[in-house]
């Protein structure tokens, strides 16, 4: 079983949808996890309200919405758990989508959350992350250590360009959509790492991946942990988690 954990509201439908999609053909079930275990929906700017003539640039694309359509329609979907019943005895791994709407911080700002990944590392369950998702493992401090999960980990995350570039052309309409927090995701992933080095950028053309080409997709594998940046990763990040997933069955 894979814990999918969700915020109330406001993830990103491809980060959830597209992983979901692939882990969900392999057989393996799907529990999801939020945060009083009702049912969440993503960010409807992203899904129906759009952003007026920028929507074809700023919307989720047809192949995602189709998989995120499927994804709420699943038994997985309609019956998930709290983040107080997740039990990681018999879970084979953990993902962590993100999004950038003031609901995804009922997920970055849970303690509970934050313990149930800190568990999994401990664990060495295989764990995926992409985009704001990276800031509840910034915020997940192993008492042990008094240090992130990913401190001593190679990674990447929302590159800052990406983040400063949707809010410069969105704001004068949408104010701070998409500055979740004044720190960038970039910087905040940063002050928690053994080495800013550890933070691997890939490239800063906003490349988008697909089923079919999963060579635009960029991510980030140490160890059983695997990090991808935005949208335009998630094919190749649900390929390769799934790989991951397999290698440890």
């Amino acid at each position: 079983m894979i814990i999918i954990l969700l915020p109330e509201k406001d993830y990103d439908p491809t980060e959830a949808a597209v992983i979901w999609k692939a882990i969900h053909e392999t057989g393996i079930r799907v529990q999801f996890a939020t945060p009083e275990g009702k049912v969440a929906f993503a960010d409807k700017r992203l899904t129906t309200i759009g952003f007026g003539f920028l929507s074809p640039l700023l919307m989720t694309r047809k192949n995602p919405m189709k998989a995120y359509n499927e994804m709420i329609e699943s038994k997985d979907f309609q019956q998930p758990i709290s983040y107080l019943e997740v039990d990681l005895t018999n879970c084979q791994g953990i993902y962590i989508p993100g999004g950038h709407a003031e609901g995804i911080k009922t997920l970055l700002e849970s303690n509970i959350a934050q313990h149930i990944v800190v568990q999994a590392f401990k664990r060495n369950l295989p764990v995926g992350c992409v985009c704001h998702g990276l800031l509840l493992l910034v915020r997940s401090i192993d008492p042990e250590t008094g240090k992130s999960v990913l401190f001593g980990r190679k990674t990447t995350g929302l590159i800052r360009t990406m983040e400063l570039g949707a809010w410069l052309l969105t704001a004068l309409k949408l104010g701070n959509y998409y500055r979740t927090y004044s720190a960038s995701v970039e910087s905040q992933v940063k002050r928690v790492l053994a080495s800013k080095k550890d933070f691997k950028m890939g490239s800063i053309l906003p490349f988008r991946d697909s089923h079919s080409n999963l060579k635009n997709g960029f991510t980030v594998r140490d160890g059983n942990y695997i990090s991808a940046r935005w949208p335009g990763d998630c094919y190749r990040l649900a390929s390769e988690f799934v790989e991951l997933l397999r290698n440890q069955t």
